[in-house]
């Protein structure tokens, strides 16, 4: 069974960083797509980033380019997102989740739609 769990949400100030993290079971790493998406209140869901299993390539929205760094331990089967300069817009809910379609972490970016399997989420606040 594919499994997600994001965790290392948190409350930070405005400048501050935090490291996600997306801890997957149940699956092939090397042959999926993780995408990290996140959903403020009152907004629909938004991509922020992804990597693919088998050759890193990876993609970020162009509100986080320069801030937000994702990598993977393909030995933990766990996606990192490095969130830094962070500020009150990044506040969300942010959402880890997993496809074998490799388009979503290309010409697809962002598109929620592709992804079969969701974790939790994780709360991100940030404070002016």
């Amino acid at each position: 069974e594919v499994q997600l769990q994001a965790s290392g949400g948190g409350l930070v100030q405005a400048g501050g960083s935090l490291i996600l993290s997306c801890a997957t079971s149940g699956f092939n790493f090397d042959e999926y797509v993780i995408g990290w998406f996140r959903q403020a209140p009152g907004k629909e869901r938004k991509g922020v980033s992804c990597i693919r299993g088998r050759d890193s390539n990876k993609h970020y929205g162009d509100a986080v380019k320069g801030r937000f760094t994702v990598t993977s331990d393909k030995a933990k089967k766990t996606v990192y997102l490095q969130m830094n300069n962070l500020n009150p817009e990044d506040t969300a809910v942010y959402y880890c989740a997993a496809t074998n379609y490799r388009p979503a972490c290309g010409a697809a970016f962002g598109v929620s739609v592709y992804y079969e399997k969701w974790g939790q989420g994780t709360l991100v606040t940030v404070s002016s």
